[in-house]
């Protein structure tokens, strides 16, 4: 599980920073809000992601920590993130990213427990997917770890390879939703 923080919403001119790193999976770009919250985990070419914007302050400072918890998740030594994260988006967004941190390492889930769990009809299965679609923090808001009602690996916003990448690493069976 990821333990996760919400925040009221960023005001205008707020300084946002920025730091790449390497992992197996890729370059990963993070940002983070003056408190030091991670705001954003993105990769290359992700639908979605973040690219670095003019006014941004690049600065390794604020990112100490999670630069050290991917390294160590990555190692196979970090099963649960213990990081400030600040994600902004609609009530039910955030109601799917909290659902989407309460699933354990390892083990993998599907849209239409995701909408269980909160409490949708499963009407909205098609609502959840897209707010998993738009998690802001890949990797430390594990949405690799849903997977399609018959196993298959669906959509990820990092790309098919990175997410059986992560599942691998993490000694999750594709197809075996627990």
């Amino acid at each position: 599980m990821t333990t996760a923080t919400t925040a009221t919403p960023a005001t205008a001119g707020t300084t946002t920073y920025w730091t790449e790193i390497d992992s197996p999976v890729g370059r990963l770009l993070l940002t983070a809000d003056p408190s030091g919250s991670l705001t954003s985990l993105s990769v290359p070419g992700q639908k979605g992601g973040r690219t670095v914007q003019a006014g941004w302050r690049a600065d390794t400072g604020p990112f100490r920590e999670a630069a050290a918890q991917l390294a160590a998740y990555f190692a196979g030594e970090l099963r649960e993130f213990r990081l400030p994260l600040r994600a902004e988006g609609t009530a039910f967004r955030e109601r799917v990213w909290a659902a989407l941190d309460s699933v354990p390492y390892g083990a993998t889930t599907t849209y239409g427990e995701i909408a269980a769990r909160i409490g949708a009809s499963r009407a909205a299965v098609r609502a959840v997917g897209g707010a998993i679609g738009a998690n802001p923090l890949l990797v430390v808001r594990p949405c690799h770890r849903v997977i399609g009602a018959d196993g298959s690996l669906t959509g990820y916003a990092g790309g098919l390879e990175r997410k059986t990448a992560l599942l691998a690493l993490e000694g999750a069976v594709p197809g075996a939703a627990r």
